[in-house]
């Protein structure tokens, strides 16, 4: 790679790093696969950087790559192995950086993955139904039905999570 294009890469890596892992948090709701994943994208979009141009293109591709970097770690086999209805020993302590709330991490880890995606996508990073549809790879009818179905599903989960805190 020339000089120049590391030179725009580095500049795009420092500025979208946060982005991308706190994108990355919200679909997997762990600091540190969301690291991992930020990561693997900056790595996979380093391989092919000489052929991005456009920053539009760029910003949409590398959500794709965290995307499906996402998708391939939950279907790698020890993931499929974990035993996930035992009780968590600790809570995990929440970043002061992310802004995102327990409650809406744990709500969002409840719900199927591309209506995560979905939500994540256009209401946490406030994207357009046209840049979310483009990052999911569907129509816009497809990102409205998810997005609706997952805030329906966000609302109950909220509504769950507060009454068992209360019934304590």
């Amino acid at each position: 790679m020339r000089s120049k294009d590391d030179a725009r890469f580095r500049e795009f890596a420092r500025s979208r790093a946060l982005s991308l892992r706190r994108t990355a948090y919200l679909l997997c709701g762990d600091w540190h696969l969301a690291e991992d994943l930020a990561q693997t994208t900056l790595i996979k979009l380093y391989g092919v950087w000489a052929r991005l141009r456009d920053s539009a293109v760029v910003d949409n591709y590398a959500r794709r790559v965290l995307l499906n970097s996402w998708l391939d770690e939950q279907r790698k086999p020890w993931r499929r192995r974990e035993n996930r209805d035992g009780v968590v020993p600790e809570l995990p302590h929440s970043d002061p950086v992310s802004g995102v709330s327990d409650v809406l991490v744990s709500a969002l880890a409840q719900l199927p993955a591309r209506q995560r995606a979905a939500v994540a996508l256009r209401y946490c990073q406030d994207l357009s139904i046209f840049d979310v549809a483009s990052v999911l790879r569907c129509s816009e009818g497809n990102v409205k039905s998810l997005t609706s179905r997952g805030l329906d599903r966000l609302r109950e989960i909220v509504a769950e999570l507060q009454m068992a805190e209360g019934g304590l």
